[in-house]
This record gives C-alpha cells, structure tokens and sequence, in this order.
C-alpha cells in the first residue's frame, strides 16, 4: 500500500524544505510523517541503489532499545545524554529506559529546528524521571557541556549512557570527529558507557559508495566508515560482548538472525573503566 503523505508547509519559518536533510530522510525510511518532497526524493533514491534500506533503519532503531535495556539493567545506567537525537519515533530512548527505572534522566540534543519543535512537543518524561531538549551540536561538546539545562538534569560526576547512534555518518573525516567524540568520553566519570552505530561501507562497498555519491549531490553529509574506524570510537573503553559487531547481531531479542549482514550498520557499547 502507498504511504500516505501529509500535504507540505508545515514547516518552522526559516527552514529551505527544497532541500533535503538526514533526519527527515530518517524519519521518512521509519515511516514518519515529519518530511517534504525533497526528502523523500532523496530517500527513495538511496532505495533505488538499497532497497532495504527501511529495514536497516528500522534495525538501527532495535537496537537502541536493546543497548538502552542493557544499559538499564546491566550497566546500572540511569542518565543518559543522547547526542543527534533526530526526529522522534516511538518507542524513544527514554521510553525504553523510564520504562524499566522510571525515575531515568535523558537529555536529547540536536541542531535542527524542525527537531527541536517536535522533541519538546511530544517526548514527555515519567513523573519520576526527567527528560529534557538541549539544541546542541556534536562538533562543539565543550559548548553542549555547559549547557544549563544538561547540568541542570545530568549529574556529570555519575555514571551516563553517551549515545552517538547514527550521527557520526554526519561528520566526516575533516571534521575531526574522533576528538569531539574523546572530549565527551573524558568529560564523564567511570562506570559510564558509550553506543554508537554507524553505517559501514566495507559491508556493500559498491552500493555504499553509490549513496555517498548522491549524498554529496544533495549537500548531505555522509561518511559510512569501516569497521575498524568505528573500533576506534572506543578507544581505552570496555566495549562490551560480542563487541563492535553488525547492528543485528548486538544482544539480539530471540533467536540470531539469520543475516545480520543484512543492516549495513556496525553497532558496539563500551564501559568507561
């Protein structure tokens, strides 16, 4: 059946929606309703080369609910500060964890305005826990620290749950990714943990390279990365069992896939000693 689309122009004053952006992409591939034309062009151009690429979203999204059930149960997590929150789809990192220690705190940050409208609209906290917005960029962690409503919700001498999931894709190599990454890492005590995913380019070389190229022709940053690249967002960390590993693959619910090659994202958890 067709996917139904809301009519266009809802947009915050200020936002281009002739041109397409990563999250609304996301959003769309998730079955979302929070993009435009130009998004899902774009989208269904990465489809055209990928055709599965909905799935692999969606695994993506299964997989934040099983690293941030570990993290609750296991890890004893029970602040998390999760960086390129994108836009919001249920079930959202703080529902997965409020609903197992309802008194978790989660401050999401982005830097897209459409995002920010819609997380502080619609990701509301248990009454126990606290769940709070901060427009924040990834490339500037030292700013995103000193934001008075993450200290204001985060305890920063307490252990947190850093979650860079599907955001690093965003940064390439230039932009010295690896150093934003370690400021963070440095900035919280032991017993915290790191998640990321990542999309991988050594799991379909060919078709991988095939939406870089149209990503670049769109203005959209994108930087899928090996396997061993993506290792190294953890380093002097305790990545966790089975280790830095295709999405599918990570603690899976039930039985193993039976391809967890299939969802062309590398995906890993590490602990702070």
């Amino acid at each position: 059946m067709a996917q139904v689309q809301e009519p266009d122009g809802w947009a915050p004053r200020g936002i281009d929606v002739s041109v397409p952006h990563s999250a609304r992409i996301y959003d769309w591939w998730l079955g979302g309703k929070d993009n435009f034309a130009a998004d899902r062009a774009m989208g269904e151009e990465f489809i055209r080369v990928i055709p599965t690429m909905r799935a692999m979203a969606l695994e993506n999204r299964r997989f934040v609910d099983r690293a941030v059930r570990y993290l609750v149960r296991e890890g004893g997590i029970r602040q998390f500060l999760d960086i390129g929150t994108g836009i919001p789809t249920s079930p959202n990192l703080h529902e997965a964890a409020q609903s197992l220690a309802p008194e978790a705190r989660v401050v999401y940050t982005d830097n897209d305005p459409i995002v920010l409208a819609h997380a502080r609209a619609l990701m509301t906290s248990t009454p126990a826990g606290v769940t709070r917005y901060v427009e924040g960029d990834l490339c500037e962690p030292e700013k995103l620290l000193l934001e008075q409503t993450l200290s204001d919700t985060l305890d920063l001498t307490k252990p947190v749950g850093l979650m860079l999931l599907a955001i690093l894709m965003l940064l390439q190599d230039s932009d010295d990714p690896y150093s934003h990454v370690r400021y963070l890492m440095d900035a919280l005590p032991s017993g915290s943990y790191l998640a990321i995913t990542h999309p991988g380019r050594d799991f379909n070389p060919e078709a991988v390279a095939a939406t870089v190229e149209m990503a670049v022709k769109g203005n959209i940053p994108y930087t899928p990365r090996i396997r061993s690249e993506v290792e190294s967002f953890f380093d002097g960390w305790e990545i966790v069992e089975p280790g830095i590993v295709p999405v599918m693959a990570w603690r899976p619910d039930g039985e193993p896939p039976v391809d967890p090659y299939a969802a062309y994202y590398w995906g890993g958890v590490a602990r702070k000693p």
